[in-house]
């Protein structure tokens, strides 16, 4: 049996590990905040005191965190990963990061005779706790095959999208554009409700209407109901906007859209938004 490590237990990475302990697979846990790791090490998982101890007898390191900086200091870091990882284990990255830090990750983890598959995820943290992610997977082909089975504990679907950087790349595209939904509908609905229209009957001609997507469904209802439990943290979209827009930039395509998207949500986040769920973006309006 492979012992896995899984860095990072927060809304997303709870449920994913919890999920790994469900299908009866060995694993050692690590949180920066150690109250985290209680109620798995209940459950069954090893909790280890750093990165590089979960790290040191694995087979497979999953990580699970907010940012760059944050995975920088789970890999990098003192005590991190690859001060112990074992050579030929497969690093998984699975936080939504900018394609330039995944890169600069996996020259860093062949250097330690491993391997490294960027696999961020989508879905919520519902999904998580269902094992119903799915993972967008950029990296080799025959290493995922060897990991295809601890993410399949996980997820509902796993699509391999071609080399290193690609699955980051992919998923900052789909945050880009969810971010995009999320701050046209915030400018939509606030217009709605300074305009004498009956908010209901208008929100139930567009939620089943073109402009109804399953995001837009979703979220207008948290808007309304100003229901703002974490699904997604709304500083993590800003994040991601961010990472888009510049990555983008190198690309050579300019993300108007995004650049307004992302105003409006370091908007809510100066207005003390930003560890809410990403819906309340619509309360920068308010």
């Amino acid at each position: 049996m492979q012992q896995i490590a899984l860095i990072g237990l927060g809304a997303m990475g709870s449920g994913m590990a919890a999920q790994l302990l469900k299908a009866g697979h060995a694993l050692t846990v690590y949180n920066r905040t150690s109250e985290r790791a209680a109620s798995l090490g209940s459950a069954g998982a090893k909790v280890a005191g750093s990165p590089g101890d979960a790290a040191e007898v694995a087979d497979v390191v999953i990580s699970m965190v907010a940012d760059d900086a944050a995975s920088r200091q789970v890999w990098l870091g003192k005590d991190g990963v690859l001060a112990k990882i074992q050579p030929n284990a497969i690093a998984v990255e699975c936080s939504t990061l900018s394609p330039g830090w995944i890169r600069e990750l996996a020259h860093a983890v062949n250097e330690h005779r491993c391997e490294l598959l960027d696999a961020p995820v989508t879905g919520s943290k519902v999904h998580a706790s269902a094992g119903e992610l799915q993972f967008l997977v950029g990296g080799n082909a025959a290493t995922l095959e060897r990991v295809r089975p601890i993410l399949k504990a996980m997820s509902r679907n796993i699509v391999h999208l071609g080399a290193t950087g690609s699955g980051a790349l992919m998923k900052l595209i789909n945050n880009y554009l969810c971010g995009v939904q999320a701050a046209s509908l915030a400018e939509g609905l606030a217009f709605l409700e300074h305009s004498g229209l009956d908010r209901e009957r208008a929100l139930e001609i567009l939620n089943n209407g073109a402009p109804g997507s399953p995001l837009v469904k979703t979220i207008s209802a948290r808007m309304t109901a100003r229901a703002y439990d974490i699904h997604f943290a709304l500083h993590l979209m800003h994040k991601d906007l961010s990472y888009a827009t510049r990555e983008a930039d190198t690309l050579g395509v300019r993300l108007n859209t995004g650049r307004a998207a992302l105003k409006l949500f370091e908007q809510a986040c100066e207005g003390g938004w930003g560890e809410k769920d990403f819906s309340a973006v619509v309360e920068a309006l308010r």
